[in-house]
């Protein structure tokens, strides 16, 4: 007899750049059920200091506790750099961050012996890349570069203009003087300037995307925990933001290529 676990995923981000998590969930298995919170009244967490993303991560738990979910998704890569090895001292359910997945893809796709990552401030300065993919594999060469202008310009929907193009072209111009075959789009906001890069890079370059990858992980931790929704069934979705539900949903319709299906409520913080 083959038991199912109906609770929710917990997914988690500073705002809507782990839409893209989420969608790659749904892509590969659309019977889990799923809760998304956007911390949108704190966004960004890039540009903040250890400590304060600990504690606004360990309040995002405690609330996805409260919803009866099992497992915790960090769908925020400076979250999964400064807060996840916390976070899993203080639960017994799963902890998934962003950034291992990623850098295990990396290592495996990697032709020469350079990969690049592409990330906000706060992910770069914290050396979690770096220091993953040179434990991982002492030979590869990290080229890593603090974007931090490409997040507003994809939440301001101008993901596809030439100021995108300009903006890709000023950060990303050494990785390919230098021949970078690899490059890890280490923001969850990123996926959506793939087609830019890929571009830019004339389709000469591997785009790791973690969200993928995450997505990957997750499935194969559910099944080995035996956590597994009833896949018969189509999963469900519910949304808590920190700031207004209304902007939620009108950015979150060009991460999801989709309106929300599900609920979309207000969750204030006491301080």
């Amino acid at each position: 007899m083959i038991i199912s676990d109906n609770r929710p995923i917990g997914v988690f981000d500073s705002g809507v750049g782990g839409l893209t998590v989420l969608k790659e969930l749904q892509n590969l298995m659309p019977y889990e059920n799923i809760i998304y919170f956007g911390d949108t009244a704190r966004v960004p967490y890039g540009g903040k200091s250890a400590p304060v993303i600990q504690r606004y991560s360990q309040e995002i738990l405690d609330f996805l506790l409260m919803q009866n979910v099992k497992m915790i998704v960090i769908a925020c890569n400076t979250a999964s750099a400064l807060a996840l090895n916390k976070l899993k001292t203080l639960t017994s359910l799963p902890v998934v961050g962003v950034i291992d997945p990623g850098v295990r893809a990396a290592v495996k796709a990697v032709k020469g012996e350079k990969i690049g990552v592409i990330g906000t401030k706060g992910t770069i300065a914290s050396f979690a890349y770096q220091s993953r993919l040179e434990r991982l594999c002492s030979k590869i060469k990290v080229i890593a570069q603090a974007c931090p202008l490409l997040v507003p310009i994809v939440e301001e929907n101008m993901h596809n203009t030439d100021l995108a193009r300009l903006t890709i072209d000023t950060y990303l111009k050494d990785f390919k003087t230098l021949q970078v075959d690899t490059l890890i789009l280490a923001c969850t906001h990123y996926p959506l300037l793939k087609p830019l890069i890929n571009e830019y890079f004339d389709k000469k370059i591997t785009l790791v995307d973690s969200a993928q990858e995450t997505a990957i992980e997750v499935k194969e931790l559910l099944a080995a925990r035996r956590l597994v929704a009833d896949t018969e069934k189509i999963g469900t979705e519910r949304f808590f933001v920190s700031d207004s539900p209304d902007i939620f949903r009108e950015i979150a319709v060009k991460f999801l290529g989709r309106e929300l299906a599900g609920e979309c409520l207000h969750h204030s913080w006491t301080d």
